[in-house]
């Protein structure tokens, strides 16, 4: 028996590639949506006997599935529900909408009608958003919130790290325990493990209710390892929020001059929007603990404060997927004068690409403003590898100096703003929950488009003829890592 086992296992080996390949390739094919993807898998499935079949079952297969859990029954494109799918709808009460109407240029009142069929999620009229810069303004108030809470407390961040800053959230969320406020904290199982000890240790011994975002004790043998929750949300007793591109970390409080600083964008809400925010929240709590977060503690009435139009646009590898790319389309798109981008990670696909050239060719000026020098240089060298394919279009592109720029900003036509977690790369788009938020508002777009001069004034332009004058070994390097921009 051995000895016939010695003489046929060549042959059993070469019987299980097949078969796994075959697999392996035939759920590729079923089930990516982009051909190049698609190719890439099925070379590696097949060039690296199970190796790749076994990379492919890790990092491949998006099995998540998830269901908005406050609102589970509906139909996201039910129009009874979300006026928005019916064409020709704004997603507003009548008098809302002529105030949109009369507030906003005319043809971003065609992007509003576009985003709320994306997204199925309705516009709402009456809020009050304010701008936060570095952790220096937005940890502050962040903790004053904290500090006269109520009823509730509900913070979700990728990072939350143990040092100076996350001690901080640390004391003011025991406190607010300690006073009876109902307290909530998710974190990305993955940007957990960027301090040790993990603050989630603190946190439970603290006796604050903490969860961890698709946890793993073994990470491998976790089936979403490549899905992370990269959201940054704060909701304070149902009505003031906290969201946009801010972590967790020392590095953000700037004035303090610590190691490794970084440049970041917060924004602080008041208004119907808050509950959009909160419906994310509570919809990755529910995910991740089976715990239902309902009623007036967590969603009491909310009152129209301030002029700003805006929307809450959820996205994630599951029901809103690429919602947040449709929006940077359809933005982009209906752009008449100028549009200005500010992003850490700059590895936009081919149809991004084509939709920014297009804007640039139509007379739109585009303004692309990236970190001279990023925090993960492998992403920096791929970007790069790729800028001539805008700048040959005459995008412009600026490269902000130190600290390390973390804003994720885009505006058009001086009153339209895209805020929130997302960066322009395929992570982002298509691989992490983000939350952004989309605003219709002039003074707020005035005030974010003088931050962002700013920092094209304290900046440099890069030049096509600078790309195009990289020795023959820097492009090659480059090109290399723009191979493994899909994975980024």
């Amino acid at each position: 028996m051995i000895d016939l086992l010695i003489q046929i296992w060549p042959y059993l080996v070469a019987a299980a590639y097949l078969l796994v390949g075959a697999i392996a390739s035939a759920h590729v094919v079923l089930y990516k949506r982009d051909v190049r993807a698609a190719i890439g898998w099925v070379g590696l499935i097949w060039f690296s006997p199970f190796v790749g079949a076994a990379l492919y079952l890790f990092f491949g297969i998006n099995r998540l599935r998830r269901k908005a859990t406050r609102h589970a029954e509906d139909d996201p494109l039910d129009e009874s529900l979300h006026p928005l799918a019916t064409p020709g709808a704004t997603g507003l009460p009548e008098s809302d909408e002529a105030a949109f109407v009369e507030g906003t240029e005319p043809h971003l009142l065609g992007l509003g009608q576009f985003v709320g069929r994306a997204t199925g999620v309705p516009l709402t009229a009456g809020n009050l958003i304010e701008p936060l810069v570095n952790g220096d303004e937005a940890y502050p108030a962040m903790l004053e919130a904290i500090a006269d809470a109520k009823r509730s407390v509900a913070l979700c961040s990728y990072i939350f790290d143990n040092d100076r800053a996350g001690l901080m959230f640390l004391d003011a969320l025991g406190n607010a325990v300690g006073r009876g406020v109902e307290v909530r904290v998710l974190i990305d199982a993955v940007g957990a493990r960027y301090s040790r000890p993990q603050i989630t240790e603190l946190l439970e011994a603290g006796g604050i209710t903490v969860a961890k975002f698709m946890d793993s004790p073994i990470p491998l043998r976790n089936p979403y390892v490549n899905l992370r929750n990269h959201r940054k949300i704060m909701v304070v007793d149902g009505r003031l929020a906290f969201t946009g591109g801010m972590n967790i970390r020392e590095g953000c409080l700037l004035l303090r001059e610590l190691p490794h600083p970084v440049q970041d964008l917060h924004f602080r809400a008041e208004g119907p929007v808050v509950e959009e925010i909160m419906d994310a929240f509570a919809a990755d709590w529910s995910f991740t603990t089976q715990e239902q977060l309902e009623g007036e503690t967590w969603y009491p009435a909310l009152e129209s404060p301030g002029p700003i139009v805006a929307r809450g646009i959820p996205d994630g590898p599951d029901e809103n997927f690429e919602t947040i790319r449709w929006a940077i389309h359809g933005a982009l798109s209906v752009a008449q004068r100028s549009v200005s981008i500010m992003t850490p990670y700059f590895l936009p696909d081919q149809s991004l690409i084509t939709t920014l050239s297009l804007a640039a060719m139509r007379g739109v000026e585009v303004d692309v403003i990236l970190p001279e020098i990023s925090n993960l240089r492998f992403v920096q060298w791929a970007s790069m590898a790729q800028l001539w394919q805008i700048l040959e279009r005459d995008c412009r592109i600026w490269l902000s100096p130190p600290p390390f720029d973390h804003t994720k900003l885009m505006l058009v036509d001086d009153s339209w703003a895209l805020v929130g977690s997302a960066n322009w790369d395929p992570r982002s788009l298509r691989l992490n929950f983000e939350f952004n938020v989309e605003c219709y508002d002039t003074e707020l777009v005035t005030r974010l488009a003088a931050l962002m001069a700013d920092r094209r004034a304290a900046g440099r332009e890069l030049t096509l003829e600078e790309v195009n004058g990289r020795s023959l070994p820097v492009k090659l390097r480059d090109g290399v890592a723009r191979l493994f921009s899909p994975y980024l």
